[in-house]
């Protein structure tokens, strides 16, 4: 796939579009990493709240263990063309534990709810410290459009 042709957005219509897109996408990329075990990346469901990415995993899988151990993580969305990354700290939920509006949000998007499983299962919730929107390389210059927990633009 090539484009042809690139309209670049100012840091106002990136945000615009970045929110879309995490109020409508189901899927992403979770990199976590582990002193020990090294870095580890899996996609995962995710629930925007308007303010924090939402997932959950099993409480015994490698992303669980490594946000234990480092709770920095790095999540993108899946388009390599109209990329979005986001950075910040994990808070882990088990299911018993998370807020039921977060929980009854994550059941109504998905039609699953971690907390009826047999399993044990760990609900994170990542409120964004950085955030990073690009399409393309006329993009890249401007690319970080939030910083520190606030919206640039």
């Amino acid at each position: 796939m090539q484009a042809t042709e690139i309209t670049r957005r100012n840091a106002a219509e990136r945000r615009r579009d970045t929110l879309a897109r995490l109020g409508a996408e189901r899927d992403l990329w979770v990199s976590t990493a582990h002193p020990d075990h090294g870095p580890h990346q899996v996609p995962l469901w995710f629930l925007w709240d308007g303010r924090a990415v939402w997932m959950c995993t099993g409480a015994a899988s490698a992303t669980a263990r490594n946000v234990r151990e480092e709770p920095r993580v790095r999540l993108s969305l899946p388009d390599t063309f109209d990329v979005v990354l986001l950075q910040g700290e994990v808070e882990a939920y088990r299911a018993g534990d998370v807020p039921t509006d977060a929980a009854d949000a994550f059941t109504a998007k998905f039609g699953w709810d971690p907390r009826t499983e047999q399993g044990s299962f760990l609900y994170l919730r990542v409120e964004p410290t950085t955030v990073r929107a690009w399409r393309g390389e006329p993009e890249l210059r401007g690319r970080v459009i939030m910083r520190d927990g606030a919206w640039l633009g």
